[in-house]
């Protein structure tokens, strides 16, 4: 749905754009990046999460729900979410007013072609990655332009406007959506079976990382762990031009703030990257070291007290993790960090297909809890056909139950808090909505 070739000057030369799904976490970015720039900005979304009330606290005319008029015929510019589906109303309206319009992915691939690029990519990580990236590219004074699927801590934000020559932006796979990037340093966290409604296998995935790789320059990099066995295969289907940088191969020489090994992981590979980036080791160090996490990676949301007055109460967490490997990751790094309490998980599992593809593998990625509360699955973009529920996961996991309503969860975690207990709501979904519901201010 683009329109032209002058691309890159139309985002720079529009006065107002119009954002379908700018309540999307990556979406709203670019909003809030327009309204820096001084564009006008209106959008449209089907629920008011909370990047939707903020681009609307910051100016942007929002609407809820998905119309015709909210669209206007002065618009420059169409940016929608690539959730979005052709028959939208508002695509419509575009179309028949020759809007020029764009997808979400190849507006950023706009922004990195004027910038030099930090590109994070993944399946697992890229988000914790690519904010440790960027929160030890400001501290050092690099100044990047940072577009992120997450909040960042220090800045409580999705979007940073920089006014250096870097851009450091989260590259989804979903869809190839990342070969809309030019990076100059592409960073893998891992490759692995994900978003097989759309790839179908893993071979497909390690296809498209190749292509990723392919449109790295000689004189760029690719910041991966090699000889990992999905990561080769994704170079086998490559043009490979630019040099290999082993992130594996970085030492870390202190504690993170942020539990587990696939931590570490990530900030051996930020570490790798800042370093190709000018940041010195030593500095690159101590802004890690403070390094906290981000908005949803088990993100710590407070205590739910027991009904006795006195009592200490139970520690609340909640990570977007919803797929196995992800799952198993987090998990094991909070029964690292909590050996002797009791972990209870609420999962949320995210679209019907992935639910349906991996069921033996999510079946087995819970083992670090000791109870798991499974809730209804989070439709997202899919509709219900009938062959999957989230009963069928319950059924196949020791110390699960299926509970559908949220107050009804609720009423159970309250029941159980105290000292020794630690509540993790696990999903990509609303599930956090249980943990903020019941914790005490």
């Amino acid at each position: 749905m683009t329109g032209g070739s002058n691309s890159t000057i139309m985002f720079k030369n529009a006065k107002k754009i119009h954002f379908i799904g700018i309540g999307g976490i990556g979406v709203s970015a670019l909003a809030k990046m327009a309204l820096l720039l001084g564009k006008k900005v209106s959008g449209s979304d089907l629920s008011a999460g909370e990047a939707f009330e903020r681009i609307k606290k910051l100016g942007a005319k929002v609407s809820l729900g998905h119309k015709k008029s909210n669209l206007s015929k002065d618009a420059d510019m169409v940016i929608y979410s690539p959730a979005v589906r052709e028959d939208n109303p508002e695509i419509l309206k575009a179309k028949e007013l020759k809007i020029s319009l764009y997808s979400y992915p190849e507006t950023l691939g706009l922004i990195s072609k004027d910038k030099y690029t930090i590109a994070v990519s993944g399946t697992h990580g890229k988000t914790t990655t690519t904010a440790m990236i960027s929160e030890i590219m400001i501290s050092a004074g690099g100044k990047p332009t940072v577009v992120i699927g997450s909040f960042l801590k220090k800045q409580k934000d999705n979007f940073v406007l920089g006014r250096s020559r870097y851009f450091i932006v989260e590259a989804c796979e979903y869809k190839k959506s990342f070969l809309n990037l030019s990076p100059d340093i592409l960073v893998i966290t891992n490759i692995d079976n994900d978003h097989l409604d759309y790839y179908k296998n893993i071979r497909n995935i390690q296809k498209a990382f190749g292509q990723m790789i392919s449109k790295v320059s000689p004189d760029g990099f690719i910041v991966c762990a090699p000889n990992d066995q999905n990561i080769k295969e994704a170079i086998k289907f490559s043009n490979l031009r630019a040099k290999i940088v082993d992130y594996t191969k970085e030492k870390i020489s202190f504690k993170l703030k942020v539990p587990g090994e696939h931590n570490v992981l990530n900030a051996k590979a930020a570490l790798a990257t800042v370093e190709l980036a000018g940041v010195k080791k030593a500095s690159a160090e101590k802004y890690l070291k403070n390094f906290s996490g981000v908005w949803r990676r088990f993100e710590y949301k407070g205590k739910v007290y027991p009904a006795k007055r006195g009592e200490k109460g139970a520690l609340i967490y909640d990570d977007y993790g919803h797929h196995p490997t992800e799952i198993r990751a987090t998990l094991k790094g909070a029964r690292e960090q909590f050996p002797n309490k009791k972990i209870i998980v609420v999962f949320q599992p995210h679209l019907y297909s992935r639910t349906k593809l991996l069921l033996n593998d999510f079946s087995r990625s819970f083992n670090s809890a000791d109870e798991i509360i499974i809730t209804d699955i989070y439709a997202a973009r899919e509709k219900d056909d009938g062959s999957i529920h989230a009963k069928d996961l319950a059924e196949k996991i020791t110390n699960a139950v299926y509970i559908k309503d949220f107050s009804e969860i609720k009423k159970r975690l309250k029941k159980e808090a105290d000292k020794d207990t630690v509540i993790i709501t696990l999903g990509a979904g609303d599930v956090y909505k249980i943990g903020e519901g019941i914790r005490n201010k």
